[in-house]
């Protein structure tokens, strides 16, 4: 079983076991957080689309760390202007393992 969650502004296709990481949330390490905003949930050929939400579904994950990822770098130039800029930016994010899919 499947489902489609929305979380930080983007959509995530989740099975229970899987780990994923997702924009940053208030929550501790070892923590089990239910999200309640679930899009559609399928079960083999069968789906169930939500208008918008699917209701009564929620997934049940844990959350596993918080971090950072890696540098991205970036670097803006106009040629011939002697103009150059360079910036940095480091995003936080949520490791969570999905626990299970309640439809």
């Amino acid at each position: 079983m499947y489902a489609v969650i929305k979380t930080g502004g983007k959509q995530y296709k989740v099975a229970a076991g899987e780990k994923i990481k997702i924009e940053q949330i208030a929550a501790d390490v070892g923590q089990e957080i239910t999200i309640g905003e679930v899009l559609a949930v399928g079960s083999g050929s069968e789906l169930t689309v939500g208008t918008p939400l699917v209701s009564g579904a929620s997934v049940v994950a844990t959350v596993l760390a918080q971090g950072r990822h890696d540098k991205v770098r970036i670097f803006k130039m106009r040629r011939r202007k002697h103009y150059q800029k360079r910036q940095g930016h480091r995003q936080n994010y949520t490791e969570i393992q999905i626990s299970a899919v309640n439809a």
